[in-house]
């Protein structure tokens, strides 16, 4: 019989969850197997894989023939590695012992490796939540600075308007006093002109008063020497 070591599919559509399991070949994939080895989890990173070496191991010898998947599966664990060792104590190459301590410094090894993945995993997905954090950060920035921007442009807009209103008052109001300002320059002047006509006219008065005093005086004494004649004569007649 034909034996096959391969992945029996498990789980929800999505998220799948494969048995590592020992069939005969002309079962099924989903079909009746003989023994399960272990589990694969390829949804989570890295992958979580729970194998029994050893059956694994024992099926190998027994000439059981893994599939692709489930190669690279038995070599990620170390499978194929200690079957190798397993060959070499055969061999005479090294004792079981030396054996053994081959294979756990090699599982101290790819532990490192996986516990390293695993670190720059979550250093990575700190990093790229950081990111995105930074780019929300910018984007939330980008729009409080284009509000402040509307705003500020609507203001000035509005300072604009209310100083051209402003200097279209003032203008009105200089264009008011300019029209007004030749009337009452004209007043002023005529006002002026009425007052030198009534200076002269007083002075020319003033005048006409001392001539007509000096008339008066001027008859006066005329009359006084007239008078004063006429009674000499008297006398002497």
């Amino acid at each position: 019989m034909s034996v096959k070591i391969r992945l029996q599919r498990h789980g929800k559509k999505g998220k799948p969850f494969f048995h590592i399991v020992v069939a005969d070949a002309r079962a099924s994939r989903d079909g009746k197997f003989i023994e399960k080895i272990g589990t694969y989890n390829p949804v989570v990173n890295p992958a979580v894989i729970e194998l029994n070496v050893d059956a694994a191991v024992k099926w190998l010898n027994n000439g059981a023939q893994p599939t692709d998947t489930a190669r690279a599966i038995l070599s990620y664990k170390g499978a194929l590695y200690k079957k190798h060792l397993q060959g070499g104590v055969a061999k005479g190459a090294f004792d079981q012992a030396e054996a053994d301590t081959r294979f756990n410094t090699w599982l101290e090894g790819k532990e490192q490796q996986v516990l390293g993945k695993k670190d720059n995993l979550a250093k990575s997905k700190e990093e790229a939540k950081k990111a995105a954090f930074d780019a929300e950060s910018k984007v939330n920035q980008a729009r409080l600075d284009a509000a402040a921007k509307i705003e500020a442009d609507a203001k000035a807009e509005a300072d604009a308007k209310l100083a051209e209103e402003k200097a279209a008052e003032e203008a009105k109001a200089a264009e008011e006093a300019a029209a007004n300002a030749p009337a009452e320059e004209e007043t002023a002047d005529e006002k002026t002109v009425a007052q030198t006509v009534a200076e002269s006219i007083g002075e020319a008065a003033a005048v006409i008063a001392d001539v007509v005093d000096t008339v008066k005086d001027t008859v006066a004494d005329v009359t006084e020497k007239l008078t004063g004649n006429g009674e000499e004569e008297e006398s002497k007649a």
